[in-house]
């Protein structure tokens, strides 16, 4: 009865809209069965709905009626868990909101280093990629970042030279500390990654120590063919890019 009470008092403490977990209500594994008839009965009263297997959420009630959690709050959970950051949305719903195009995907790729993430849920759809680095939560968004440099080529509507435009724009408000990072999780992907976030760097002014390592990194018997221009990336021939 103990543990019914403390659940109830969890949720009852919980945003309307936001979904959990038994991870999330701190319930361990030798008391699921209790907290599995426990969150039957508050689904019956109405205080939770059930997503999935495992997965719940407190209802946000308007005069409209009963409304879902949004389509951030449904993912949420696979990119988890304990509470920390294992996984990131990746591919053409990324691409989209980094202004690289305005496609819609009607199946998202969810990169994680250490497991496989697909989802088959209704209104969610997603498939598994695996990531280059570990994902954190300090870093998923640069890794996101050279994701698109490395599908540079195949983003729809979108030529490459558009991309290194639009991406020259985004590298330009990294602080820092940010684009150290970049450079440390660029040297993890393939040549033309790092070729091409050398030449971004470089053409935008930046020339800090970590760039060399970039460079050094690079055969220069190997051509990297992007079809680009001197006017799309003056610096590009410097970093072995045609």
């Amino acid at each position: 009865m103990a543990l019914t009470t403390s659940i109830r008092k969890q949720i009852n403490q919980l945003t309307e809209g936001k979904t959990f977990g038994y991870n999330d209500l701190a319930i361990v594994k030798e008391n699921f069965s209790t907290a599995a008839k426990a969150l039957e009965r508050l689904q019956k009263e109405g205080l939770i709905k059930k997503v999935s297997k495992g997965l719940f959420y407190k209802p946000k009630r308007t005069i409209f009626g009963e409304l879902q959690p949004d389509y951030e709050e449904l993912l949420r959970p696979y990119l988890f868990e304990n509470g920390k950051r294992v996984a990131y949305e990746t591919g053409t719903s990324l691409y989209k909101r980094l202004g690289l195009t305005t496609q819609m995907a009607f199946r998202i790729k969810i990169a994680s280093r250490g497991k496989s993430i697909k989802i088959n849920r209704g209104v969610l759809q997603a498939t598994a990629v695996k990531s280059y680095a570990e994902v954190t939560s300090t870093n998923y968004k640069i890794l996101g970042l050279l994701d698109a440099f490395k599908d540079i080529k195949q983003i729809p509507d979108c030529s490459v030279a558009q991309a290194v435009n639009r991406l020259s724009a985004i590298l330009k408000e990294l602080d820092e500390q940010q684009t150290d990072s970049l450079i440390r999780y660029a040297l993890l992907y393939p040549p033309r990654v790092r070729a091409l976030v050398g030449a971004v760097l470089t053409y935008n002014g930046y020339n800090g120590a970590a760039i060399e390592q970039l460079k050094e990194s690079l055969n220069p018997l190997s051509i990297i063919k992007l079809g680009l221009n001197e006017m799309d990336l003056p610096t590009k021939s410097n970093w072995y890019i045609e």
